[in-house]
């Protein structure tokens, strides 16, 4: 293999560990929350069960595959799996030579599985001895602690976290148990809880874009907030999450923080929201629950997102938005509207072509 091949791996051994198992389709199905429908023959797995997973197209008979997209399923007529995930829809389609785990969502089944053959590697207990650990710091005997971190005054570092290398976490930082922070991150002023992951080269805690206009020039604000990081969120590679002026910066518990995204100072996040690769949450915005910001959207400052709101790619939101809404655009505003505006354009448009025409014919 050349260093530039292009042949089809699934899970590299050079970067994923070994796969866990085989799993027998019992197994499978209750982590999957599934239930078996066996082959044409009667039989539910291959001798010593399923060894992997892999996509549909590429998948051998000891491999587990999944489908939830009605545009692939001429894929799922041609595959090689021995179990497929499938949604109750599909399973006429189900080759005679595959069991099927028949779920109502597929993607959170395959998920599952998944993450039953590759789970997240193991943390391995220890400081490496280039790391730097302030004396006053509390470092739980399980966290592992990689090479060239910094571990600042009075921080601590709970149960099974990981912190990897490079990685500077400031004096006074709190990370809860289960904690996983990558290489080249800085943290300050930041309060994180359980099971929080922040990815490579993330910012978080650092002074937010705040200033008055003194009589000669800007004068900067004092930030004396902090991050407040809640249960089980996680935050992609390279994002940036200013502390508070006044306030704290709140993320919510459970939600997902895509790569490159920035988050201004005094924004409060409710549960479970997701912020998508590009956009830009602007100062002391509150987002309630579940809420979708898409990707390259930019919220402005002070205004407020309510429950369950979707707000599309490249959207400009400069008020409020009610809960429950979908809206798009910039200006942002509810989807039907945008459509019924883009439409009303298309044919004044037209409208205009047509006379441009007849008038030049009368010339």
């Amino acid at each position: 293999m050349t260093t530039c091949d292009r042949s089809f791996v699934v899970a590299d051994p050079r970067f994923f560990a070994k796969a866990k198992g085989p799993f027998s389709a019992a197994v499978l199905a209750d982590i999957a929350k599934a239930k078996v429908v066996p082959r044409k023959d009667g039989g539910i797995e291959p001798a010593g069960g399923y060894v992997g997973i892999a996509p549909i197209q590429a998948a051998s008979m000891r491999d587990v595959s999944f489908l939830d997209n009605r545009r692939y399923l001429s894929l799922l007529d041609q595959t090689q799996a021995g179990l497929v995930i499938v949604e109750s829809d599909f399973i006429k389609r189900v080759p005679s030579h595959c069991v099927a785990l028949v779920t109502s969502d597929p993607y959170l089944a395959w998920s599952r599985v998944a993450r039953l053959f590759y789970p997240s590697s193991a943390v391995i207990p220890g400081v490496h001895a280039t790391a730097s650990v302030a004396s006053t710091a509390l470092i739980d005997p399980s966290a592992q602690i990689e090479a060239f971190a910094v571990i600042g005054d009075n921080v601590e570092v709970g149960a099974g976290c990981f912190i990897g290398a490079h990685t500077i976490i400031g004096a006074g930082v709190r990370l809860g148990q289960a904690c996983r922070i990558g290489s080249h991150v800085s943290m300050s002023y930041a309060l994180v809880g359980n099971r929080v992951t922040v990815s490579h080269g993330s910012r978080i805690g650092q002074d937010g874009f705040g200033f008055a206009l003194g009589p000669v020039s800007f004068e900067t604000m004092p930030h004396l907030g902090r991050v407040i990081l809640e249960d089980d969120v996680e935050i992609g590679a390279n994002s940036t999450i200013d502390r508070g002026s006044v306030n704290d910066t709140i993320i919510g518990a459970g939600s997902r923080i895509d790569n490159l995204v920035q988050i201004g100072h005094n924004v409060q996040m409710g549960r479970c929201c997701i912020v998508v690769s590009q956009a830009g949450i602007s100062g002391s915005t509150v987002l309630e629950d579940y809420v979708t910001v898409a990707a390259q959207a930019g919220l402005v400052g002070h205004i407020r997102i309510g429950n369950k709101v979707r707000v599309g790619a490249q959207c400009g939101v400069m008020s409020d938005v009610e809960a429950g809404q979908d809206v798009i655009g910039s200006p942002a505003m509810p989807v039907r509207e945008f459509f019924r505006n883009v439409a009303v354009l298309r044919k004044l448009s037209k409208k205009w072509s047509k006379l441009v025409r007849g008038s030049s014919d009368l010339i």
